[in-house]
């Protein structure tokens, strides 16, 4: 398994194999599963900025929606049957879509998971290391409480590959602050309305805490607390746009994003390119590692203020590229254009 930083020419990764040559006009599918997140759609937005910027893509099938696993594996063969030669894909969980996902590699279709792995051995994995992303954020969430006190745990979708990886991060960061205890623990389902309003019903609700741990939904949060007039704790959330201003904006607000690019999808379509071209990497996974920005340490706000992106949707990672792996612009992704449109 190979882990990367975010920053890191991931491109190094692949190596040519003997004989490959370059086609043109490939057609690659896409499934996601979660609408109506600004994580989800900039990792779409990345896809299909990629695809144009390749130069090698005729057209994209996008299948994107909101469904469990079985809804996938229909999505799955309907790609299948369309004919693409890759497919990329955010699973809904590690192995609910393995069987269709052995279907598209016995048929000769390259299969890409990006955000969150699949058990299933033909598919390649292009993922943010998300058991680092929760222990990070977590441990130094728990740091900032002193070592003591409740935090209200903040998930995100259940069952999902990638919020059972965190909660992995998240219970190893709790077992090394034994006098850290969960105050209330809750399902965002990785939607901004819906999280806000859960942090509006736990404030309502007078239950004592002294931090938030959330899965992503940070902004809206924050806007919770300011709306409620509620006395500040600190909360650690991704880098999304709304955040990472938030902590260089809100007095008071003490907090830290860690990193969890969704242009991940982008190079996810990329690694499938390159191995239509004959070229594979290293790895049939690669992790890419989180980074912490806090406005706390001198570091920390050096890195939020050079992160910062006013032009982003606040629900977008403001990493909106991962270099020497990406090469669309800023332009493209935030027109969210692919082949053909």
């Amino acid at each position: 398994m190979k882990r990367l930083f975010a920053g890191v020419a991931l491109a190094a990764l692949a190596s040519v194999t003997a004989g490959a040559a370059s086609a043109e006009g490939y057609k690659i599918g896409i499934s996601n599963t979660v609408q109506g997140n600004g994580w989800r759609e900039e990792m779409v937005c990345a896809m299909k900025a990629q695809a144009l910027a390749s130069g090698k893509v005729e057209s994209l099938n996008i299948a994107h929606r909101n469904t469990d696993a079985a809804g996938q594996l229909e999505d799955i063969r309907n790609l299948i049957q369309a004919g693409v030669d890759a497919i990329v894909v955010n699973p809904a969980n590690a192995d609910g879509i393995n069987a269709a996902i052995k279907e598209a590699t016995d048929a000769g279709i390259v299969v890409v998971a990006v955000d969150q792995a699949v058990t299933e051995p033909s598919a390649y994995i292009l993922s943010n290391d998300q058991t680092g992303y929760a222990y990070l954020g977590a441990k130094w969430l728990f740091e900032q409480m002193g070592g003591k006190g409740a935090v209200v745990y903040m998930r995100g979708a259940a069952g999902a590959g990638a919020d059972n990886d965190r909660d992995v991060g998240f219970k190893k960061a709790l077992a090394e602050f034994p006098d850290i205890t969960v105050a209330q623990e809750v399902f965002t389902g990785w939607q901004q309305d819906q999280g806000k309003q859960q942090m509006l019903d736990i404030l309502a609700s007078g239950i004592p805490f002294q931090g938030v741990w959330t899965s992503g939904i940070d902004n809206v949060i924050v806007d919770a607390f300011l709306e409620s007039k509620a006395p500040l704790v600190p909360i650690v959330g991704a880098d999304n746009a709304g955040f990472v201003g938030q902590l260089s904006s809100v007095p008071g607000l003490v907090g830290a994003a860690v990193t969890n690019p969704g242009s991940v999808g982008g190079a996810g379509v990329e690694l499938a390119i390159q191995i239509l071209d004959g070229k594979k990497p290293e790895s049939q996974t690669v992790l890419v590692t989180p980074d912490l920005w806090d406005n706390v340490s001198e570091e920390g706000k050096a890195k939020l203020a050079a992160a910062a992106n006013p032009n982003l949707d606040p629900n977008w990672p403001v990493s909106v590229s991962i270099p020497g792996w990406t090469t669309y612009t800023m332009d493209q992704i935030i027109a969210c254009k692919g082949p053909g449109e």
